[in-house]
């Protein structure tokens, strides 16, 4: 049995929670996982694993064993990546971030990130709901608002505001909104991701929730942008989305004197364990790339 191979298992799957998870990010059978699971505590005559039909659960040797092995791999990785590549980066380097900013922002980017290292390899996961980097194998993640999990090690790229849009069809048939007061009386696309569809914007200092209503709910802020272009109402947009179309003059930015939300832009991974050096790499490049000088710091 390979060993290294084998300790690879151990981590995945406890990282994951199951043998399906490590095999499923190893790329092998969960009936492999799990054999070389049962091979490598043959071979350290030790068991690691406490097996039930509802969890799996770390022995005594288990905790010690996951207390060094990710450490021990992610060094060995460097290493043979070192020799093989000279100081280039190598390896797999999964990456998760929300679905519309991953598309247009942090795509190309780790695209301008990776064109140095020939012998590195990019798993980008691109999903809305706030992924569990430790049963997934994340290695970094973009995040976007409130940041809920203490366990998470941060680091802030920038921030992004919410604008008020609307197209210049719109705006022409249905006039242009003066105040917040105004706005329920306006055909307005709600992006459901916003609870309970009020839209919390700052007028005069004020922070105020406003109700609004319109032909359409939708729960991505990209489909928000686009039926604001096709002219079906106002939208509440991230600057990242519509700074282009408001440069082009396709989208018009209504009551500009309101404030929307402003949301930090982070960069987190799991603390506890050593750093991959390409992770590290990659955080450095963002802090400095700030997704191509795009982000407002603020």
């Amino acid at each position: 049995m390979d060993m290294v191979q084998g300790i690879r298992v151990f981590v995945a799957t406890v990282e994951s929670g199951s043998f399906s998870g490590a095999a499923l990010r190893l790329g092998i059978s969960a009936k492999l996982a799990s054999k070389y699971m049962g091979e490598l505590e043959a071979r350290l005559g030790a068991q690691l694993l406490h097996r039930t039909t509802r969890r799996l659960g770390l022995t005594a040797a288990g905790e010690q064993m996951m207390a060094r092995a990710p450490d021990w791999l992610d060094l060995l990785e460097e290493m043979t990546g070192d020799l093989r590549e000279g100081r280039g980066l190598s390896g797999v380097l999964r990456v998760s971030a929300p679905v519309t900013f991953g598309e247009m922002h942090v795509q190309p980017m780790l695209c301008r990130f990776r064109e140095p290292h020939p012998a590195l390899q990019v798993d980008l996961r691109l999903s809305d709901r706030f992924v569990d980097l430790a049963a997934e194998g994340i290695d970094l993640a973009i995040r976007i608002g409130r940041l809920d999990s203490s366990a998470l090690i941060t680091r802030r790229l920038g921030q992004t505001r919410l604008l008020l849009v609307a197209s210049p069809a719109y705006l022409g048939n249905a006039g242009e909104p003066g105040r917040l007061d105004d706005l329920p009386r306006h055909l307005c696309i709600r992006d459901t991701n916003l609870r309970d569809g009020a839209w919390p914007l700052t007028e005069g200092g004020e922070v105020r929730r406003v109700v609004v209503a319109g032909r359409y709910m939708v729960n991505s802020a990209r489909t928000a942008r686009d039926l604001a272009l096709a002219g079906e109402g106002i939208a509440l947009c991230p600057d990242y989305i519509v700074r282009g179309d408001l440069e082009g003059g396709q989208l018009i930015q209504v009551l500009c004197e309101t404030s929307g939300p402003v949301l930090d832009i982070h960069a987190v991974h799991l603390g506890g364990r050593r750093l991959a050096r390409r992770t590290r790499a990659l955080m450095d490049y963002l802090v400095a790339d700030r997704f191509g000088g795009f982000l407002d710091q603020g």
